[in-house]
C-alpha cells in the first residue's frame, strides 16, 4: 500500500501541502481532485519520485512497477506500432537481454534469456500494442506511420497507449482524457475498469471519473482528505459535511456569544466571579470550529443576442471535406469527407454532434464558421448571424507575447472595422471590468497569455466569444483546459443562451445538460442519431470492436495453393495433421498445469507480503522455490512441443 505521513510540499513559497497523511491501498482506483494551484500535479511528482517531500514520510512498495504517461513530445521517426512496444519496459529489457546473451555466446544464458523473452509477451507484442492505438482513435492504416508524422495531439494519445503497454503495479494519469474524443475515451474507460493494479488518475471529466474510479482523494486547505466512492459519491459526502461543520460551527458560536455574554456580566461580582471564571477556562479550552470557506465560485452568461434569424443556416446538398494540399499536381480532386447534407440549423435549438473518430465532426463545424469552403452544395445564411466559434486549436491562435487586456483591444479595433460592435462599451476601464467577470482580476489582465495555463487560455477565448454577442454558438471540444468549477460555469451559461449551440465535446456532463438533440456524423454523412448518449456508448463500444477485428483479419496472412500441388498438399496435410495429434494432447496438458502454477506462484509472492514469523517464511521461501523450479521445466517442455509443432 502508499502511505503518505505528515507530509509537507512547497511550491517556491507556497505551502501545498501541509501535514497530510493518507493510506491508499492495493488495486484502489482514486480519483486525486481539488481546485487549480491545490497541488494535484504536484502530488503526482512526489509519487513518481520526480520530487521530495519537504518534511514526513512517503512509502511506496519498493517492488511496485510505475506506468504514466511522458509529458514531453515525442520526436522519432518509430512506427506508431514499435514506439508503443517499446513502453512495455519488461519486454525492452528482456530483448536487450537475449542480444547480450547472443553475443556472449553463453548457452545457458541465452536459454534463460529466451525464456524470458517469452514470458514477457514477445510473441503478441505487435497485437497488444495495436490494440491499445486503434482504441485510441487511430485507423488502421496508420498502425505503421512514423510518429513525427502524427499532429501534437495524436503523438499524445500515443504516449497514453505507451503508458497503458507498460506492465505496472501503480499506474499515475493526469488528465488522460485531454487529448481524446468521445469515443477514445469510452475505449479508456473500458479499459482502465478491467486494470488490474492501484491507479490515481487527475481529470476534471465528472462522468469519466464516476465510471473508473472507487476513492476520491480531496486536497482541501493543504490537507488530504479521503472519501470512500466515485466523484458523485464524494460530490454527496461533501455536501453534508459541509452542512454538518456549517451546523457545528453556528452551534458554537451561539455558545460562546452565551459564555462570554455572562463573563462580561458577572466578572466584576464578587459574588458571580468564580463562576465567570470557570466559563473564562471552558472558553479557552474550547476547540474552535473553523468557519466554512468553500470555494469561491465562478459563473458568467451569454448576453442576449441582438437578433435571433430563424433559420439560422441552411444546407442543400453540402459536402464537406479539404481542398488539394498547395503542392498538389493540378487536377487533383479535393478531400470529400462528409457530403450530400441537406439540413437547416433553427433559432434556440441545441445540437450535440456525434460521431467516431475522423469521421468529419470538426470538419462540419469549421465549415460552418466559415474556416473551410464547402466542395459542394450551398450554405445560406440567415440575415444577421453572429458566429461565435471554439475551436480545438483556439488555445493556439492567442498571442502568447499579448496580456488579456490587449487581446480584447484588438477585438475592439478587429469588430470596429467590421462594423461589427452591437453597442458593447469599449473604453479601456470597460474592458477590465469585463476581464474581471471571467477571474482575470488584480494584475492578470496585464499578464503575458503565454505564461498562463491552458484553463485559463480557455477562459480568455470564451471571454472574447461571450462579448462579441453571438446569435450561433459553435463549440468543438470546449472543455480541454477547463476545470469542473469552469465547466458547470459553461454548462449554465449555455443552458441560458437564448440562441442556437452546436456542441462537439467528450464531455457527456456537458452533452447531457445542454444538448436536447443530435446529429450522427457517419460513413460520410449526416443523420439524427435516435437515442441517449449510453446508447452511443455502446455504438462506440461495438464500432472499435468492429474496427480491431477488421485490423486483426487484415493482418493474417493468406496462403495460396497452387492448383496442380492441391492433391500432393492435402496428402502433406494429412501426415502433418497425424504428426500434430500427440503433441497437441500434450500441449492441452502442459497448458493448464503452466497456469496453475502461475498462479499459485502469484498468491504465494502475496503471502510474502504479509506480515509473517521466520517459520512460516521459510516454508513459503521453499515452496516458490519448488514451483519456479516446476514452472522453467515445463516453460521448456512447452517451447519444445511449439517448436515441434512449428516445424511440421
Amino acid at each position: 500500500m502508499i502511505t503518505l505521513k505528515n507530509i509537507v510540499l512547497r511550491r517556491s513559497a507556497k505551502v501545498l501541502l501541509d501535514s497530510a497523511t493518507v493510506t491508499i491501498n492495493p488495486s484502489e482506483k482514486v480519483g486525486l481532485v481539488g481546485r487549480n494551484g491545490a497541488g494535484k500535479s504536484t502530488l503526482f511528482g512526489l509519487l513518481n519520485g520526480s520530487l521530495q517531500e519537504d518534511a514526513g514520510e512517503c512509502h511506496i512498495p519498493a517492488q511496485w512497477r510505475m506506468g504514466q504517461v511522458a509529458q514531453d513530445m515525442p520526436e522519432t521517426d518509430q512506427s506508431a506500432t514499435e514506439f508503443v512496444i517499446e513502453g512495455d519496459t519488461v519486454l525492452r529489457d528482456a530483448r536487450a537481454e537475449v542480444a547480450a546473451a547472443e553475443a556472449s555466446g553463453d548457452g545457458d544464458r541465452m536459454g534463460h534469456a529466451y525464456m524470458a523473452l517469452y514470458d514477457a509477451g514477445e510473441h503478441d507484442a505487435p497485437a497488444r500494442a495495436q490494440s491499445l492505438i486503434l482504441g485510441l482513435g487511430f485507423k488502421t492504416t496508420e498502425l505503421d506511420n512514423p510518429v513525427n508524422s502524427f499532429s501534437g495531439g495524436w503523438r499524445m494519445r500515443l504516449q497514453l497507449a505507451r503508458a497503458l503497454m507498460c506492465p505496472s503495479d501503480l499506474l499515475l494519469l493526469d488528465e488522460p482524457t485531454n487529448h481524446l474524443d468521445l469515443d477514445a475515451l469510452v475505449w479508456l474507460e473500458a479499459w482502465l475498469k478491467r486494470y488490474e493494479g492501484t491507479m490515481l488518475v487527475i481529470s476534471h471529466d465528472r462522468e469519466f471519473l464516476d465510471a473508473v474510479t472507487n476513492v476520491t482523494l480531496h486536497i482541501d486547505a493543504a490537507k488530504l482528505v479521503r472519501y470512500g466512492g466515485n466523484y458523485s459519491k464524494f460530490e454527496d459526502m461533501r455536501a453534508e459535511q459541509m452542512e454538518l461543520q456549517q451546523n457545528a460551527f453556528a452551534k458554537q458560536q451561539d455558545k460562546i456569544a452565551h459564555l462570554q455574554k455572562f463573563i462580561a456580566r458577572f466578572k466584576a461580582k464578587a459574588s458571580k466571579a468564580k463562576q465567570a471564571q470557570s466559563r473564562v477556562k471552558a472558553l479557552d479550552r474550547m476547540e474552535k470550529i473553523a468557519p466554512l470557506l468553500a470555494d469561491a465560485d465562478f459563473s458568467f452568461e451569454f448576453k442576449e443576442p441582438a437578433n435571433l434569424p430563424n433559420p439560422m443556416l441552411s444546407m442543400q446538398g453540402v459536402s464537406f471535406g479539404y481542398p488539394p494540399v498547395a503542392d498538389a499536381p493540378e487536377g487533383t480532386p479535393p478531400t470529400v469527407i462528409v457530403q450530400n447534407v441537406s439540413r437547416s440549423v433553427l433559432a434556440g435549438q441545441r445540437i450535440g454532434i456525434l460521431g467516431a473518430n475522423g469521421q468529419g465532426k470538426s470538419t462540419v463545424v469549421k465549415t460552418i464558421a466559415r474556416d473551410l469552403e464547402v466542395l459542394a452544395g450551398e450554405i445560406t445564411e440567415g440575415k444577421g448571424l453572429n458566429i461565435g466559434y471554439f475551436a480545438q486549436q483556439e488555445l493556439d491562435v492567442l498571442k502568447p507575447a499579448d496580456t488579456p487586456l490587449q487581446h480584447m483591444i484588438d477585438l475592439v479595433k478587429k469588430l470596429t472595422t467590421q462594423g461589427k460592435l452591437a453597442g458593447q462599451a469599449t473604453r479601456e476601464q470597460d474592458l477590465r471590468s469585463y476581464l474581471g467577470q471571467f477571474n482575470f482580476s488584480g494584475d492578470m489582465f496585464k499578464q503575458a497569455v503565454g505564461s498562463m495555463s491552458g484553463g485559463e487560455k480557455a477562459r480568455l477565448v470564451l471571454c472574447m466569444i461571450v462579448w462579441q454577442r453571438p446569435n450561433l454558438l459553435l463549440l468543438d471540444e470546449p472543455t480541454n483546459h477547463l476545470d469542473l468549477a469552469t465547466r458547470e460555469a459553461l454548462s449554465m451559461a449555455l443552458n441560458e443562451f437564448e440562441g442556437t449551440v452546436m456542441l462537439v465535446s467528450h464531455d457527456r456532463a456537458l452533452l447531457r445538460a445542454v444538448c436536447d438533440e443530435f446529429w450522427m456524423v457517419s460513413r460520410g454523412g449526416i443523420a439524427p442519431f435516435d437515442g441517449d448518449l449510453d446508447d452511443y456508448q455502446r455504438y462506440l463500444l461495438e464500432e472499435s470492436k468492429r474496427l480491431r477485428t477488421e485490423a486483426e483479419a487484415a493482418s493474417t496472412n493468406a496462403v495460396v495453393v497452387p492448383i496442380k500441388n492441391s492433391v500432393e498438399k492435402n496428402s502433406n496435410n494429412k501426415q502433418a495433421q497425424e504428426k500434430k495429434k500427440p503433441l497437441k494432447k500434450e500441449l492441452e496438458k502442459v497448458e493448464p498445469k503452466l497456469a496453475a502454477l502461475e498462479l499459485e506462484r502469484e498468491r504465494t509472492l502475496e503471502k510474502l507480503q504479509e506480515p509473517l514469523n521466520p517459520k512460516d517464511i521459510a516454508e513459503i521461501s521453499k515452496r516458490l522455490k519448488v514451483i519456479e523450479q516446476e514452472l522453467a521445466e515445463l516453460e521448456v517442455r512447452w517451447l519444445e512441443i511449439n517448436e515441434a509443432l512449428e516445424s511440421i
